[in-house]
């Protein structure tokens, strides 16, 4: 705990020995550690909200005739309810019973509507387990998951702080944007797999040769699409910043962008059909923010080149 205690931003002009940077490393990955643990544990304890959000993709299933006949929620079994709740409403009207016994068949006709309501009512679907430990193993993943993207600014500043004295001090003003975009283009990447890739892949996934198949989804297969998507989009968000980078180096230029837009595209869509998910869907789905970024990128590494040329030697 000293080691961390005596953490402190370090000028540019300041020299460590060996020693004194495996001490700083060492603080920094004790302070990046401590809190995932405590994300970890945060996430964990309320993995049942985010295993419903993980699970809101699946509710744009129609789950109409893919009940198993033997389920009580089945399209079978509901019919079933229905007509014998018709018949005890014929005989609750009838002349020649008692009328005790017209109680009786209306009453079993009201709770036979009753049921049939309850299982009509659409239930948002869940995922199953198969397996003992599933539970458990899936829900350890998913908290861990959300740990690192909730942590992930905190270990890019971990990074950069220890990374920050060997850089110039005018670099710095360069990197310090760049460190601000990072976090916010995974968050953007993120969200645009959450709301709008998801949704339309699973439906089309699931939906795929409707009727064919009694369609079950188990939790360890959808979540780890799920989130690999998540990942992988986060990710490609970051092209914008590699390319200013580049820029910066002098290794591309917006010219250069704008030069071989074409065989960008081609290696975009390539790039596209690589990440996971491979239906049409999903890709085309995939394809079309990576064009955007590329776009944007050329804007940013066009404006970075303006402010290098104003700026004087």
């Amino acid at each position: 705990m000293a080691a961390i205690s005596s953490l402190r931003s370090l000028g540019h002009e300041e020299r460590l020995t060996l020693t004194g940077h495996l001490t700083e490393l060492r603080a920094r990955l004790v302070v990046c550690a401590l809190a995932l643990a405590v994300l970890f544990a945060g996430c964990l304890w309320q993995s049942r909200p985010l295993l419903d959000v993980l699970n809101r993709p699946l509710s744009t299933v129609s789950t109409a005739g893919s009940g198993l006949p033997g389920r009580a929620d089945s399209p079978a079994v509901r019919s079933a309810l229905a007509r014998s709740g018709q018949a005890f409403e014929q005989l609750s009207r009838s002349t020649t019973l008692s009328a005790a016994d017209r109680r009786a068949a209306g009453a079993a006709a009201g709770s036979l509507a009753a049921a049939t309501r309850q299982l009509s009512a659409r239930r948002a679907p869940k995922p199953i387990t198969i397996g003992l430990g599933e539970p458990f193993s899936t829900s350890i993943t998913v908290a861990f998951a959300f740990a690192l993207l909730l942590g992930l600014p905190l270990l890019l500043w971990e990074a950069w702080a220890f990374l920050a004295p060997a850089v110039a001090p005018a670099d710095r003003r360069a990197v310090r944007p760049l460190l601000a975009l990072a976090p916010l283009l995974l968050v953007a990447g993120v969200a645009f797999a959450y709301l709008v890739v998801l949704p339309p892949a699973v439906r089309f996934l699931q939906g795929f040769n409707h009727g064919a198949f009694d369609a079950l989804v188990q939790a360890r297969d959808y979540y780890h699409f799920e989130l690999v998507t998540m990942l992988a989009l986060g990710a490609i968000f970051q092209i914008p910043v590699v390319i200013l980078v580049l820029g910066r180096a002098g290794l591309l230029s917006a010219s250069t962008l704008r030069a071989k837009r074409r065989y960008a595209i081609v290696a975009l869509a390539i790039l596209a059909a690589l990440l996971p998910g491979t239906d049409p869907v999903t890709t085309v789905l995939e394809m079309i923010p990576l064009i955007a970024l590329y776009e944007l990128s050329i804007v940013l590494l066009r404006t970075s080149e303006r402010r290098l040329r104003r700026r004087p030697a």
